[in-house]
Order: C-alpha cells, then structure tokens, then sequence
C-alpha cells in the first residue's frame, strides 16, 4: 500500500514540477521588464519612505501589520562624498531597477533612513500570503497537514531520568515544538493544510527562505542578452552594503512586543551562555530559528564531542600507566647508566661535521618516550581503531533519526538550481530519460574542458604543498649539521638546557614552528584559489556547490596539515641505510636519523605544535576579531549612543558570517577529527584536548551566531554532506595509519620480539624473560675503518679514537660472513609488524561489519509511519475528490438523458 500510494503521489509529483518550471519561467518573462540600457528606464516603481516610529524592538513596517522579512541596506548616492557622479548614477538607476522588479514580483518594500548615519538607507522588505504561497509550491517546501498523533517513544534508561533532566533544556523555558505530518505545499489544495492562523502559517526562517529565494533571481539588467541579477551579485559590487534577515530581539533582554517570541534571547540564555556549558543543546530551537543546515552541525559537533568523552577516559589512563611506569622502563634506565648509554658511542649522524656521540645524551628524551611508547599506547591504538568506526556508524542512525524528525528525508526531490547555475542555461539538449528538452549552461565537451582545468589548479596546488614539504626537510637536513657542530657535544650535569636541547630536539622544534607558519600561510591563499575553481566548475544547487568545494579543500588541507606528521612517522630513519653506505637526499643530503627510541616523540612534537598552534589561531580568528570589530564599530557609534535604534540597524552594525561560514567550522573540525584518529598512537592525549576544544567550541559558535553575528538565512540541509564520506575514509585510513605507527615508528614490536624470543635461549643469555640487555642487543656494530672518505678522519671526534661506533639498526656485525646484512632479528621483527597490522585492521573493521548488519536488520522491520499517514492523508482527499466528481458527472448525465 505504501509503495504504491508513494508511486502514485510521485508521478503526480514529477507533472506539477514541470509546470511550476513553466510557470516560473514564464512569471519572469512576464513580470520582469527588459531593461536594455538603463538611460532608457523612466518608470521605476520605488518603495515608499517613512520615518522611524521609535519602536526599537517593531520586526513590522511602520503600520505595525505587515513583518519584516528581509533588510537591504544601501548609502544614499546623493550624499555621498564622492567626486564620481556617473558611477553613482549608474548604481542608483540598477537599485532602482532590481526594487522596482521586487515590487512586480509582488513584495512589498518601505524604505527608512539610518537614526545614526543618514547617509544610510534600509529597505525592508514583507512577502505578502500570496507571494508565500506561489513560492513555497515552487520551492515544494513541506508544510502541516495535521497534527502528529503517533506516540513518541520511550526512552530505554527510564531510571536516569533524574540524570538526563539536569543535563537537559528546561522545558518550562522552551516548550517542546508540536509535531506535524507534512506534505510539499499546493495552493490548489489550501483547505487540506492545517492552516489555523496565516501569520503563523509561515514562520519567519520559512518566510526568510522564500524572500532570499526571489532575491537571488531577480534581474536587473539586460545587455547584449546577458542577464544581471540577484542580491549577492548587488551586495558584492557596493550597489547595495548588507542584505540579512533580521534577530528577532536584543540576545540579553525579551523583547517589549508581546507577539515576539524571543527565540535569540532564549538561545543566548540556555544555549550560547556559559552557565549552560553542561547543558544539552536545544538542537529543535536552534533549527527551528536558524535552519536545518545549522541544526545538523551542531547536532553533529554534539554528538562527536560526546563520544570523544569515551576516547579521552581511556586516553587519559594510558597516558598515566606510562608516566607512572616510566620509572620501570628499563631500556630507557641502560640509556641513562653510566656504565651502558655513557660508554656506548654512536656513529656520527652527518658526513664531516657531526662528531660520535654518547648515547646517554638522549637520556631525557628516552624517558619521555616511555611515557608515550608503552603497552598503554598499543592497547590505545586497538582502541581508537574501533572507537573511530563504531562512532561512524552511530551517527550514521543519529543523522537518520534527526532525517525523520526534522522532516528532511525527501529533500533533495526540493532543491533547486542555484542562480548562478540558471543565469548560464543556454544550450538546450534532450534528457536520455524524459525525452524532454533541458537547458544546461554547457555541452559536454565544455564539461570536460572545465574539469580538465579545474583538477589541473587542484593537482598544481598539491605539487606546491608537496614542494614545501621537500623544503622543510631539505631545512631540517641542513640545519641538523648546524646543531650538531654547535651545540655541546657532552652531557653536563650543570647545564640543564644541555639534557634537553639535543640537536635532534633542536631540529624538530624549529621545523615544527617553520611548517606550521607555512601551513597557515598556504592555507589562506588556497581558500581563495578553491573558491575561485569552484566558481568556475559551476555546480547545479548549493549542495553540489558545498561538496565539490569541500573535497577540493579537504584534499589540499589533507596534504597541507598532515603531510609532514606522514614524513616524521613513515619515512622519517626508515631509508637511511647504515654508517658505511648511507643513503642521501637529493644526491646531496644524507637522509635523518630517527633517535635510539625512534621517532615517536618527534611525531608527538609535530603534533602537539600543530594542533596547538591551530587550535589557538582558531579562536583568534572566531572569538577575537569579531568581538574587536564590533568593539571598533560601537566607538564610532559613540557619538549618536543615546539614540534609540531600530532592530534593523543593531543587526546591520554586526559582523556578516559570510556564505561559507559554516564550511570554515566543518572544516576545522574534521581537521582536527584527522588529528585525534590518524596519529592517536603517538599521543594518547590527542582527544582529551580535542574534548575541551570541543565543549569551547560548541559554546563559542552559539555565542559568535547569537551576539556577533547578522541572523543567517536559514538554509536546508539532510546530512553533513561531503564530509561524511571524508569521515569515513578518514577513518579506514585511521586504522592503517595506527597500526603502521606502532609497527614502524614505535619501538613497541621489536621490545616485544626482544621480551619473548632473544632475551632468552637460543637467541639470548638470560634464563628468564627479561627487558635487560635490550640496547645492546638492538644497536648494531659498524667498524670506524669502513667509513667512506667523506665521513673518515672526522675533525670533530672529541671523544677520543674509537676503533667502532653503535647505530640504529639490526644487521650482522664486522667480521661476520654476511657483515652490515640484515640479522634474524630484523626478520623477526618484521613478520610481527606485519601480522600486527593484519590483526588489527581485522579487530577494528569487524564491529562495522556487525553494526551495519544490525541496522540493516533492523530497517527491514521498519516502516516510515509519518511518510505513510502523510501519502494516505493526500490520497484519500484526492479519492474522495474524485468520487465526489464522478458521482457529480453521472448525476448530471442522468439528467441530460
């Protein structure tokens, strides 16, 4: 029965689709005058100008019955202090144009002078019933039927409800909203809709979204066949200054209209304040007045905080069984000793200028590590490869609850084409399917041009990012040379700077703080770059805009953030060879050496710094500039502070988000998701932070969207888009990464291949499993005379003549029939990595697999109720319609035989 009355209700639903596209096509031939050259237009309708009422808190026009449901702000050309009357002119005669066709589209526009500046001139602007209703049908937004009288279900932890209701929005304060069944809107069909008042019919985010919708689309001018229009375009060329929605109060006081719903000063006070910081987020309120594209970010950054709660518990206690062990650690206590790490001698590092070394002088760093490279750090790397899939697949059931509630499940059959896209239909074709005419703004050979160029700009910009990389290493290369000749060569019991400025040390942190100052710096030129591609592939709606934006950012930011923590775990002292053949970079430079404990800690450096270091740009940018330019903005307002203002003017004077405002937000989060999910083995911290960063962050946003902000159009949205398979990849790509971490760059498998196998007979001297020995036994034997000409006779070597020197690494020892070659330990030690990322990568994929199973049993089972009250609803007043026809049609006929 669904299926077919869903069938039916469809193809009904594809028909008026393409009369509504007649129809509004031939609305703006009708309605929308050529306007040639605008010297020739003498007949402009202008909206009427009245005087502030005094009523700083009145969303409504002066007569107090018609609301405001958009403000255009522009500086009155006649007062300008400008010398160039002609470029004024020719602005003034477009904005006359592009208000006058407002009026013919039927909106009702009155225009008010600035209490501060009368310069300035705001036009507010109210869509009449009619207008409302002609554009909800075209842009098929769902409205009430009827009352939803299906009951909620309960809640399955019925007994923490003494629990939940502190941690949830007081409901005597916001009132849970009343839900609806609802249907796309057909003017035909009013009396079927549950139309109880025509004011409220509409809610002001519907009425925004109708009135931005005929904005973007109107023209206003006609030259050589190429048309001009829309707000954006207006607002980007000065003609206009703003164009916004308005608040619908102060966000620190009701309003004084008793209709006003308060809804800002509601969020700022359980939402946005600080008080509320342990509170959940009223998610329907907040899409209810910014929209669901707002609502389902929040929803997502909510419910990813939760679950990082989890990750951070555990991150947290493997964190402290290593630093409360690392007394225990005993590869780090033969480091240290006198008698082991201080009589072990390291082969130089660099060819001429880098003495031998004692190995005792990496002492504090090797207890440092044990704090991060312990069994805490596998048993965590386990965990994380599980917690990132399982926190995937939770949200995937999140996002579909929130689908079904919000009403959103059959949102893309309303999306319609972005301006930009309709202005560039010029060629028409013939759809393969419908066998109907189309118009497409290229043909396909220029489709494949433009992706040609566009994936060209992408790949070019990677190349650039890559290129950085190679000079950051070609940096740390060089000054490696630098440290090692400068810095002390012995360790000094008092000098504290010389346990721990090590030139290893000394390279990581300099390249850290130089990378990320070039990560920063690319990263604001290429958001320009990739907008401006974008622009160019032109995409059809905004939601093909946003992911074809998003995959071009993401994979830029990818290379640009992650590419040197890539570098430092992956292939950082992996090709470096051994003392007698060393390998080199570039044929010039002779690649790194990770220290005796590996590159764990440089990684965590790399990271820390990063994430640090973005983590406060962020803020900066989010929370202090806006707050200084709207300070800014309030001293230059000093002077007329006395002055009551309109609503219109308080919201003009805040900060405009901007229309990729939102996507900065999803960006640095998902950013930051890399972050907690690729490199988790080295820093078990990462979502502790990630979890503070996040409560801030939640908070900061509502504040930021609630005080500092213009009220953003609201938009609609059905999932988090683009990023959810972002996330996913991430997420496969986690558990490799991971795996990788602690089988190459952390020194986990060879101690645990060393603890059970060569400590002991055959391999080892020991006659029980022991840790002891374990430096030794991993540090190969390179004899002094087999050094190249360029590194023998070293000038620096203060430590005396040594007849052989220590390095990383598991090869058979001088004198040996098969000398410098890979030992059986090495071999050993590889087939554990390797059976150790087969084992993990099946432990973390196996709970996907299951829970994916799970749902899609479950859904089997599962029938959208709503969707079919909804399709039965209509289908039943259309039955009943038709009989009563067919029974008026006999009647009639009966009487005419």
């Amino acid at each position: 029965m669904y299926t077919f009355l869903s069938l039916s209700f469809h193809l009904e639903k594809r028909k008026k689709n393409q009369l509504l596209q007649l129809l509004l096509e031939n609305l703006g031939q009708t309605i929308i005058p050529d306007l040639g050259s605008l010297e020739s237009q003498h007949d402009f309708r202008t909206p009427e100008f009245e005087e502030f009422n005094g009523k700083s808190d009145s969303l409504f026009f002066n007569d107090g019955q018609r609301r405001i449901d958009f403000v255009l702000v522009y500086e009155d050309e006649s007062r300008k202090e400008t010398s160039k009357k002609g470029t004024n002119e020719k602005q003034r005669r477009k904005r006359q144009a592009y208000e006058s066709n407002l009026i013919c589209h039927g909106l009702q526009l009155e225009a008010t002078r600035s209490v501060l500046d009368d310069k300035l001139v705001f036009v507010k602007v109210h869509a009449p019933w009619e207008v409302l209703c002609t554009y909800a049908e075209i842009m098929h937004i769902k409205l009430p039927l009827k009352p939803n009288d299906l009951k909620n279900r309960s809640s399955a932890f019925g007994t923490l409800n003494w629990f939940t209701k502190v941690l949830s929005v007081d409901e005597s304060i916001i009132k849970p909203e009343q839900e609806f069944f609802t249907a796309p809107f057909e003017k035909n069909r009013m009396n079927d809709f549950y139309i109880v008042d025509r004011d409220a019919f509409f809610n002001p985010a519907t009425r925004s979204r109708i009135v931005y919708f005929i904005l973007s689309r109107v023209k206003y001018q006609l030259i050589n066949n190429l048309s001009k229009f829309g707000i954006n375009r207006l607002v980007n060329s000065g003609i206009y200054k703003a164009a916004f929605p308005l608040h619908d109060c102060k966000f620190r006081r009701q309003s004084e209209d008793p209709s006003c719903p308060n809804e800002r000063y509601l969020l700022y006070r359980e939402w946005a304040h600080p008080r509320s910081i342990y509170k959940k987020q009223p998610l329907d309120l907040i899409r209810k007045y910014y929209g669901e594209k707002i609502g389902i970010y929040f929803a997502w950054l909510g419910y990813y905080t939760q679950m990082l709660l989890l990750a951070a518990i555990v991150g947290v206690a493997c964190f402290l069984y290593g630093y409360l062990n690392q007394d225990n650690c005993t590869w780090s206590k033969e480091v240290c000793h006198p008698d082991i790490g201080g009589k072990i001698i390291m082969c130089p590092q660099c060819d001429r200028l880098c003495p031998f070394w004692k190995l005792n002088i990496t002492c504090e760093s090797s207890k440092k590590l044990c704090i991060f490279d312990s069994f805490g750090t596998l048993v965590f790397a386990v965990f994380m490869g599980v917690w990132v899939t399982l926190f995937l697949e939770f949200w995937k059931r999140r996002q579909a609850e929130l689908e079904y509630e919000w009403d959103t499940v059959e949102l893309q059959q309303e999306e319609q084409a972005r301006p930009e896209y309709e202005a560039r239909c010029t060629h028409v074709v013939i759809n393969e399917i419908t066998q109907e005419e189309e118009r497409i703004p290229f043909t396909a050979w220029g489709k494949c041009i433009r992706i040609t160029l566009c994936a060209s700009a992408v790949f070019f910009w990677i190349l650039l990012i890559i290129a950085s990389v190679i000079g950051i290493i070609v940096y740390r290369l060089s000054v490696f040379i630098v440290f090692s000749a400068k810095l002390p060569k012995n360790v000094n019991g008092t000098d504290p700077i010389q346990k721990y400025l090590t030139p290893q040390t000394a390279t990581s942190i300099t390249a850290s703080i130089i990378s990320f100052i070039i990560i920063m710096i690319l990263n604001t030129i290429y958001e320009k770059v990739a907008i401006m591609i974008t622009n160019f592939e032109l995409p059809r709606t905004q939601t093909d805009y946003e992911n074809s934006l998003t995959m071009k950012m993401f994979l830029f930011q990818f290379v640009n953030y992650y590419s040197s923590c890539f570098y430092i775990a992956f292939f950082k002292g992996k090709f470096v060879g051994y003392p007698g053949d060393p390998v080199y970079w570039l044929g010039k430079y002779r690649n790194e050496e990770c220290d005796p404990g590996g590159c764990l800690l440089e990684l965590t450096t790399q990271l820390t710094i990063i994430m640090g270091g973005k983590a406060i740009w962020n803020n900066i940018q989010e929370v202090l500039l806006p707050w200084i330019m709207n300070l800014i903005g309030r001293f230059h307002r000093v002077s007329g502070s006395e002055k009551i203002t309109p609503r219109w003017e308080q919201d003009y004077h805040l900060q405009p988000m901007g229309k990729l405002g939102l996507f900065y937000e999803y960006l640095e989060m998902i950013i930051q998701f890399g972050f907690v999910t690729l490199f988790v083995a080295s820093f078990p911290l990462a979502p502790l932070l990630a979890l503070v960063n996040n409560i801030l962050e939640i908070r900061v946003d509502a504040w930021k969207l609630t005080t500092q902000f213009r009220r953003l159009v609201p938009e609609k949205a059905q999932d988090i888009g683009a990023w959810q398979p972002i996330m996913q990849g991430i997420a496969i790509l986690a558990v490799v990464t991971n795996a990788m971490i602690i089988a190459f760059t952390s020194d986990m498998i060879p101690r645990l291949v060393y603890y059970w196998s060569f400590s002991v007979p055959p391999y080892g001297d020991h006659t029980s499993y022991t840790m002891e020995g374990y430096i030794n036994n991993t540090l190969s034997i390179f004899k002094v005379a087999d050094f190249k000409n360029k590194s023998k006779g070293n000038p620096y070597s203060e430590l005396g003549n040594h007849t052989t020197c220590r390095y990383r690494d598991f090869r058979y020892p001088p004198g040996h029939p098969q000398e410098y070659k890979h030992n059986i330990y090495y071999w050993h030690v590889i087939a554990a990595k390797l059976a150790f990322i087969i084992v993990m990568e099946h432990i973390a994929l196996l709970p996907r697999l299951g829970h994916s199973g799970m749902i899609l049993a479950h859904c089997n089972l599962c029938l959208p109720v709503d969707c079919y009250m909804c399709y039965k609803f209509i289908y039943e007043i259309r039955f009943l319609e038709q009989l009563t026809s067919d029974f008026t049609d006999s009647i009639i006929y009966f009487i005419c035989q």
